[in-house]
């Protein structure tokens, strides 16, 4: 029998009858001592490139591709699908996005650089279980979000972000409440995405100071927001999926299918297994073991990754502009094939190039990085350029700045939008200040209500015509694209005065991404200037933000919520868990004069997040069960038509659903029954399908891995191998999928047309898209 095989047996002896003494035999007679690996470097990462260079592949490389993918994505919507030019197509893409773009954005979005990176932190901190309980917490409210989504998309059809759905509800006072808990998240997102990308652009590049690279990631972020709007994030997204699935797949061959190349770091699966096994884990590790699911701190990671991602993706507008963007089955669809496409890339990451970092630190103490640099979140870094030389840093600073850009783009956009639809929109230039509930925008007077029963005798109703319909409106819109913007006034008595308005607020949509993008150098330099790390961010940032997620996920599907209780329960939560995690902290060894590390550690953070959302869920339940004013169902329909009334009479949300409803006339909205009708399927697969994920990723995958306690070298294998296979299927989806999909839906596009589809030809060049026609303009209005 050989050495190899003895290790196995005993392994499988040691874990199925819990024999201490065999283990030690193992630890003391089997394991390789003093294993030197020649071609291992210090304990530090080193730089690859000189600024100049990492300037050129961020900012011509990275930065030029993305402003090329965001001229492709506007020639496409404008010469392809007639799209308008207009503030809302901005910031919802068209909100006709296919399923599988969907599903890579969210993916890719929900990818930060800190997900990349502190992955293979806790896998180095606790082994097999880290990244395994990382992705575990932070996919729970993912598999949760698509029922709230098929809601959101159905009862309020035109909002652009969700802040508006809370301002239709309760008011100015909730609205600005809960505006500010949407830019603080926001703030927090980018702080982490500032951290993180710091220190890799640092580690990989030589005397890259914090002011460069806080340059190149606002340059980075904000270049083709500007260009090409959401839609381009859409595209940006796909290939940076496409490039992260490729590096994760040469980083898990090099590291565990090398075992016969003598340049090989770690020596494959089997010698990967064999160091760790016998390397003595965390004390809350079973059997201080770094080869066992039955690790508390990595349980810990993940419950405390359950409040984080909460707060990111219910109270981050950037989570809801992707949802927006589709249809609510696309929405549903491609948020579930986004959580499986997610879950792949953490575990795998975590679990190639964290274990190779046990393994090497086994194997060559001299090889470990600083506890700073650890917590910095440069292991997986490390273990590229250990494992590929110089271009594993090449690849892992050209996935992070794909990622930067993805995830720091949606920021930009996410902020911008709050800034112009629920502070400019609403606050401080509205264009008729003093509307009521079901009044309308254009001429003041109240909607006739689509609810039975809701209306009153004797009440004159609002009798504005439709966009559509407007022959006034069409001829202003014809001398938009033919005299020239600053040249032709909106001349329409009905609709002429708010397209003014609408065109004023694409001028300072423009200049407000702009300055959002600027921003981001002042914030950077308050970041780094605090010595703020990547560990404590993802720990204690969100506890201050999770207050608003009940709020957020009660306006849309609970009728009964009320004003006073949403302004309760998030301003008491707030209160409740920052006292908590103060408190808490207080009690350790140096209070909180050691801020920092007090404040982070695990049952600190974990009694702040969980009194915080506790005393925000029960507060706002409790107080709108005693304010509440819904008494009959017509109060409750009355209600939701609130969430039905947000919308832009220019370019209406039930035009984007005219397939849904041919029979409708332009104008005329669906009732709620009908809607429901048509999108049951959509609402059956967000309930069934999230059942099944939340079932698979949360009760069976986690008993099946706590069931076999420390991994044998075989259970070891099956588990590397099934997370790789796992990654592979997903590449091989958004490889292919995507494209087929998207170019399907152009080629339709182009059939449709060809076959009678709408359009109208103006001059053999302009077409006029309004609702119910389409429209070609080259033509914007400049920025002032």
């Amino acid at each position: 029998m050989t050495r190899q095989s003895e290790m196995i047996v005993i392994a499988l002896v040691a874990i199925f009858h819990h024999l201490p003494e065999v283990r030690t035999q193992l630890s003391n007679e089997g394991c390789p001592a003093n294993i030197t690996v020649s071609n291992v470097t210090d304990g530090r990462v080193f730089p690859v490139f000189e600024k100049h260079e990492t300037a050129a592949l961020i900012l011509v490389g990275f930065g030029g591709f993305s402003v090329l993918l965001a001229l492709l994505y506007n020639a496409i919507r404008k010469h392809v699908f007639k799209d308008v030019n207009s503030l809302d197509t901005t910031f919802d893409a068209g909100g006709k996005v296919s399923m599988s773009l969907t599903a890579v954005t969210v993916a890719s979005q929900l990818m930060w650089p800190g997900d990349l990176l502190q992955c293979s932190t806790v896998a180095s901190q606790y082994g097999v279980a880290g990244p395994f309980w990382y992705s575990v917490g932070a996919i729970f409210n993912m598999i949760l979000f698509p029922v709230l989504s098929v809601h959101f998309k159905t009862r309020s059809p035109g909002a652009k972000t969700y802040l508006q759905i809370i301002n239709a509800r309760f008011g100015p006072c909730a609205h600005i409440i809960f505006c500010c808990f949407a830019l603080l998240t926001n703030v927090i997102v980018m702080t982490c995405l500032i951290v993180g990308g710091k220190a890799t652009i640092q580690s990989m590049t030589n005397e890259a100071s914090d002011e460069f690279c806080i340059f190149l990631m606002a340059t980075l972020f904000g270049c083709y927001s500007f260009v090409g709007g959401l839609g381009t994030t859409f595209y940006v997204s796909y290939f940076n999926a496409v490039l992260i699935f490729g590096c994760l797949v040469i980083l898990t061959v090099k590291v565990f299918y090398t075992d016969n190349d003598t340049d090989s770091l770690v020596g494959g699966i089997d010698k990967v297994y064999e160091s760790i096994y016998c390397m003595q884990g965390p004390e809350e590790n079973e059997e201080r073991s770094y080869l066992t699911f039955w690790s508390e701190g990595s349980l810990m990671w993940g419950i405390l990754g359950i409040f984080a991602t909460s707060s990111l993706t219910f109270c981050d507008q950037a989570s809801w502009q992707s949802r927006i963007a589709a249809k609510p089955t696309q929405g549903v669809m491609g948020f579930l094939a986004a959580t499986y496409m997610w879950f792949a890339i953490p575990t795998s990451i975590g679990t190639s190039s964290g274990l190779a970092y046990l393994a090497l630190s086994s194997n060559n103490s001299a090889a470990t990085l600083p506890l700073d640099d650890v917590h910095a979140g440069l292991v997986t870094p490390f273990i590229a350029e250990q494992v590929l030389g110089s271009t594993g840093g090449a690849m892992i600073l050209t996935m992070l700045t794909m990622a930067l850009m993805s995830t720091g783009s949606g920021e930009v956009m996410a902020v911008s939008s709050i800034i112009v639809y629920d502070i400019y929109q609403s606050h401080i230039k509205p264009f008729r200040r003093t509307r009521g509930p079901g009044q309308c925008i254009l001429c003041g007077m109240q909607k006739a209500s689509l609810v039975n029963g809701a209306t009153s005798d004797g009440i004159k109703f609002c009798s504005c015509a439709s966009a559509s319909d407007c022959e006034i409106c069409k001829k202003d819109v014809e001398a938009k694209c033919t005299e020239g913007v600053d040249n032709q006034s909106n001349t329409c008595p009905t609709h002429g005065g708010y397209r003014t308005y609408q065109d004023n607020l694409i001028r300072f949509k423009s200049w407000c991404i702009l300055w959002v993008t600027i921003a981001i150098v002042p914030l950077g330099m308050m970041v780094c200037s605090s010595g703020i790390d990547l560990n404590w961010m993802m720990l204690v940032g969100f506890i201050v933000t999770i207050p608003c997620f009940p709020g957020a996920v009660l306006s849309i599907i609970w009728v009964k919520t009320s004003t006073i209780g949403i302004i309760a329960g998030s301003l008491t939560g707030l209160f409740a868990g920052v006292s908590v995690l103060l408190g808490m902290a207080s009690r350790h060894e140096g209070g909180l004069n050691n801020f920092m590390e007090n404040t982070s550690k695990y049952f600190t953070v974990l009694s702040g997040s969980s009194t915080s959302f506790n005393c925000s869920l029960i507060v706002t339940v409790l107080v709108s069960l005693l304010t509440h004013k819904i008494k009959t169902p017509t109060d409750e329909l009355i209600e939701w038509q609130k969430m039905r009334d947000i919308d832009n009479p220019l370019s209406p949300w039930m035009e984007k659903y005219r397939e849904e409803f041919p029979s409708l006339k332009h104008g005329e909205q669906p009732t709620f029954s009908q809607l429901d009708a048509v999108f049951k399927t959509a609402k059956r697969t967000a309930y069934v399908g999230g059942a099944v994920s939340l079932v698979l990723f949360t009760i069976l995958i986690p008993s099946i891995m706590t069931s076999l306690h420390v991994l044998s070298a075989m259970q070891f294998r099956i588990w590397v191998m099934t997370c790789q296979l796992w990654a592979i299927f997903m590449a091989v989806i958004v490889i292919v999928v995507v494209p087929i999909e998207e170019l399907t839906i152009i080629f339709r596009e182009r059939m449709r047309q060809k076959t009678g589809g709408s359009g109208t030809k103006l001059n053999g060049e302009n077409t006029i898209e309004m609702p119910g026609y389409s429209q070609k303009c080259d033509q914007e209005p400049q920025m002032l």
